[in-house]
């Protein structure tokens, strides 16, 4: 018996609106089965949802994604498409890590900042600043 879900289900699991799950359709990235009227969506479509909600989640853009996916069907083995995830993982992290650089700095600057003031204002006889 295979696994079978309604845009309601993926949009209540997922958290997404079923425009969302629409917009991923016209990319390609989601090929549900028609009842109807009515999309009945797979497993792969659910593991695949699942896959673009985690790499929305770790920043990575649509496009990085489609490549990432396009790739995993594309090889048995998966190798390119392990290679291709494992650089833009690396790219990711390279790019959190200045991220978390900068904002270092810009605490440690404000933090002097309100210190400066602080003492500017003790200086002037300004209470409760």
């Amino acid at each position: 018996m295979t696994e079978s879900y309604s845009i309601s289900d993926l949009v209540g699991e997922f958290g997404v609106t079923a425009r969302t799950i629409r917009f991923y359709e016209e990319k390609g990235l989601l090929t549900p089965s028609r009842n109807g009227q009515d999309r009945v969506y797979g497993r792969s479509d659910h593991v695949r949802l699942k896959l673009i909600m985690r790499g929305k989640r770790l920043g990575f853009s649509l496009a990085d994604i489609e490549e990432m996916m396009a790739l995993y069907d594309r090889d048995d083995a998966q190798a390119e498409q392990l290679r291709v995830t494992l650089r833009k993982s690396e790219d990711r992290l390279d790019a959190l890590k200045q991220q978390r650089r900068d904002i270092d700095e810009t605490v440690d600057e404000l933090e002097q900042i309100c210190v400066d003031i602080k003492s500017h204002l003790k200086e002037k006889g300004v209470v409760n600043a």
